[in-house]
């Protein structure tokens, strides 16, 4: 029971660190399209994902801060962006009983925060109402769209991998505890 619990610790941690960096992969791939007034950030589909796993709220926070941290962001950018994310993957995972609204609040969410950032910020002198439209839109395509072919997808695959990456993480737990007990260390 006790190996139990800490392999669910150590999958939940191993879950939000491969979701924190595969959105800032995406992010800084992507980073021409991913900042600005119009933006397509293909990283934020991945706000479906707390649909799937409670982990991804906190693999989403630390992607998108890390994100916009190698972005070039200003500071009022990552922790008011990065805060967005997190809201939006709450809601998704409050959400989670009705798939469809999986992507409601990322998009919400990130269409009032990310303009008024741009805003007062970056000082961008459109107007707000204007650029709540095309980060709004921007956020459509990425986490209603793109988020839902990920959802419908992972969904469809989905005894499969969790059964491919259960495996890995029991693994990667029970080598971790080895070495921190051959070590003489105590292990959480």
């Amino acid at each position: 029971r006790k190996q139990n619990m800490r392999d669910k610790k150590v999958q939940f941690i191993v879950e939000a660190a491969a979701i924190a960096a595969i959105y800032v992969v995406l992010t800084v791939v992507f980073s021409a399209i991913s900042f600005g007034e119009v933006q397509l950030r293909f990283s934020e589909a991945l706000t479906i994902l707390p649909y799937f796993t409670p982990a991804a709220i906190p693999g989403l926070f630390v992607g998108c801060l890390i994100g916009n941290l190698f972005g070039g962001a200003i500071p009022l950018d990552i922790i008011f962006g990065s805060l967005a994310t997190l809201i939006g993957a709450c809601g998704t995972y409050a959400l989670r009983k009705n798939k469809f609204l999986a992507p409601v609040s990322p998009i919400v969410a990130n269409t009032i925060v990310v303009p008024l950032v741009l805003f007062y910020g970056y000082g961008v002198n459109v107007p707000i109402p204007l650029q709540m439209l095309t980060v709004g839109l921007g956020e459509v395509l990425s986490c209603g769209v793109l988020g839902m072919i990920l959802l419908f997808a992972l969904e469809k695959y989905r005894k499969k991998f969790i059964a491919h990456f259960g495996k890995a993480v029991s693994g990667i737990s029970s080598a971790y505890h080895k070495i921190r007990q051959s070590a003489g260390n105590p292990v959480f």
